[in-house]
């Protein structure tokens, strides 16, 4: 304790003042300045197999997750399936400051300080894991200090790869602390009844996250996640939920494409190669009625170079005000979701790095055995015969070939959504073609209803289409979602040179296409660059929420059937099938739009969303921010 507070005092850094408090009083501490230090501590040493358990009041030892050691890594398992995907209901506001999410003494009945007091008291009786972060990149984010359970250690090193782990002696002077995490794995069975829950208490100077759980999703990832996202409140800025990918087309053409959604929107998935048939050939979709495959030849595909996987820091300093986006990765790492993974080449550029990476990878939710190789495809069952549909491994950024260190302008933003097949006997919201391109003012409206959509991977969820909320962001933020609709729409407004489209993932009608069309959405607008669209390509969806549809589209050679463009022509879905669907796209909207209908919306905001209350056109859209058709569309003139 003295080393390190000497260390910090030399530096003229503070402790938040419970820090100190715990440190000094807890039976034992290690401070961890490497990720390899936080992977042997996952086992305990050199253990080959560690189980991470409690004594619970009442309930005795309850195991939390088994850990192994293995060739390529750490490889954790929860024995409770309820533990592999993060419970979207889990954060919780013990402050005062400006919020629209649930306040702990609203949620729980009483005070979170007393709560506050029994974790400081619990971490104090606890042999300790302690490292100081920096959430973010290239010093904009937040430095902060963890605290954690010692035998807790593989949830230690999920955080330390997540965001980037900084050793005591490269502290720089005056180090900033304005974050800080508690793991406290053992109140969710004596307090939260087994549930995940996260609890956030802001003050003018620190950031605090009180994790229940060892779920690195709703804390270590999206925990601080919502430090930032706190922090740009205050500065007006955000951070993106989002992919960002560079693609070289054959020609050497150069497209950046920035891909948000809601969780299982395909962010990950951006960055994956197209998987061929056995005969070389591309597969669109299978029908799901028929049977019937429609497969497209492909000579050769883009190449691509990732710069983010999920999450993109966007504040002013980075901007070159020439009317596009500029980004920069939020991440020292990634949380990549491997459930389309379920065989031996499905990704051979995620399998080749994965296997026998040059850092310890972590791996969630996948079958292991002690000294055994960790495969992606491998996934753990949550009961027989049941994969686990929210597999991860955690890879280092650095270890990814090819990618992008420095902020990249974006020339493209996409918004995924998780579609269910649609009928006309069974009608849904399954009705988005290939891919639609968005008027700015649309695609504001579909980041701030952000369905989560269908069957989704990644989160305890009852199925339908619930929102994930403004950004796709929402349930990681901390504050006002007028706030960051605010945001988000001057950003729109600031950066008029964008192109926006809306892409959907797993159907389209009655065709099952997993990604898909956003992998072949990414191939096409690549190849074309600024080339525009000619006028006859494109005309008004029949369902104005979606934009403009496609009447063709032809990628080398190889002609996308209209029904994976236009769902309505579908022979199993038709008008009556597309119309219905329609309808209850405007219900989840009409919904979820209310929710911004506050005093504080900007006028333009207020004037988009009366507009899409009132059943407004593809027109009425274009009339309220104009879509600068000089880098969108060829209009008739432009031949002439």
């Amino acid at each position: 304790m003295c080393d390190l507070l000497n260390i910090l005092d030399n530096k003229k850094i503070t402790l938040p003042s419970d820090v100190q408090m715990i440190l000094k009083n807890c039976k034992s501490y290690n401070t961890f300045d490497t990720v390899k230090q936080l992977a042997t501590a996952a086992v305990d040493g050199d253990q080959k197999s560690f189980e991470v358990k409690y004594n619970i009041p009442g309930k005795g030892e309850v195991s939390e997750a088994v850990v192994h050691k293995v060739s390529n890594g750490i490889s954790a398992n929860y024995t409770e399936a309820y533990m592999r995907r993060r419970d979207p209901d889990t954060m919780a506001i013990a402050d005062d400051l400006p919020s629209d999410k649930e306040r702990f003494s609203d949620k729980f009945g009483y005070d979170f300080d007393s709560l506050r007091q029994e974790t400081i008291n619990w971490l104090q009786e606890q042999d300790l894991a302690v490292f100081f972060y920096f959430a973010g990149r290239d010093q904009i984010g937040s430095g902060g200090i963890a605290v954690a359970p010692a035998n807790a250690g593989f949830f230690a090193m999920g955080l330390a790869m997540l965001q980037q782990i900084i050793p005591v002696n490269e502290l720089p002077e005056g180090f900033s602390i304005d974050s800080a995490i508690y793991v406290a794995p053992t109140f969710r069975h004596t307090h939260f009844n087994g549930k995940q829950v996260v609890v956030h208490k802001r003050s003018d100077d620190l950031h605090e996250i009180f994790s229940y759980n060892l779920y690195p999703g709703p804390s270590a990832k999206k925990g601080l996640y919502g430090a930032l996202l706190t922090k740009g409140e205050k500065e007006g800025w955000i951070t993106a939920h989002c992919s960002t990918v560079q693609v070289v087309s054959p020609y050497d053409n150069v497209t950046t494409f920035m891909h948000e959604g809601a969780s299982g929107g395909g962010k990950s998935e951006m960055l994956q190669n197209i998987v061929r048939e056995p005969n070389g050939q591309v597969q669109i979709g299978e029908n799901i009625k028929t049977g019937e495959k429609r497969l497209i030849n492909f000579p050769i595909f883009c190449s691509f170079n990732p710069v983010t996987d999920d999450m993109a820091l966007c504040p002013p300093s980075i901007q070159k005000n020439n009317g596009k986006l500029t980004v920069l990765d939020a991440e020292n790492a990634w949380f990549i979701r491997v459930d389309s993974i379920n065989d031996y080449g499905d990704d051979p550029f995620l399998e080749k790095l994965t296997i026998k990476p040059k850092d310890p990878l972590l791996f969630l939710n996948i079958k292991s055995k002690p000294d055994c190789t960790a495969l992606v495809w491998d996934h753990t069952e949550d009961a027989p015969g049941k994969k686990c549909p929210n597999p991860r491994v955690v890879v280092p950024r650095a270890i990814v070939p090819n990618v992008v260190n420095k902020p990249v302008t974006v020339d493209i933003r996409s918004f995924g959504v998780r579609t269910p097949p649609c009928t006309k006997e069974d009608p849904t919201y399954g009705i988005i073609g290939l891919f639609h391109i968005l008027p700015p003012a649309l695609a504001w409206l579909w980041r701030l209803v952000s369905p989560r959509g269908h069957a989704n991977p990644s989160i305890v969820d009852g199925g339908g289409m619930g929102s994930e909320g403004v950004g796709s962001y929402w349930p990681f933020a901390t504050g006002k979602m007028v706030t960051h609709a605010n945001l988000l729409l001057e950003q729109i407004l600031q950066t008029p040179r964008m192109r926006y489209t809306l892409v959907p993932n797993q159907h389209i009608g009655a065709w099952k296409v997993g990604f898909k069309p956003q992998l072949l959405m990414r191939e096409y607008l690549t190849r074309r660059g600024n080339a525009k669209l000619r006028s006859d390509q494109y005309q008004n969806a029949r369902c104005p929420l979606l934009g403009f549809e496609l009447n063709y589209l032809t990628i080398e050679g190889a002609k996308i059937p209209a029904r994976f463009l236009q769902v309505h022509q579908q022979a199993e879905v038709e008008t009556k099938g597309y119309d219905a669907g329609a309808e209850m796209l405007y219900d989840f909207f009409r919904t979820e739009l209310k929710k911004y209908q506050t005093p504080e919306l900007s006028e333009t905001g207020k004037q988009i969303i009366d507009a899409c209350l009132s059943g407004a056109g593809v027109d009425e859209y274009l009339s309220i921010i104009p879509m600068d058709y000089q880098y969108s569309f060829l209009i008739t003139n432009d031949n002439e």
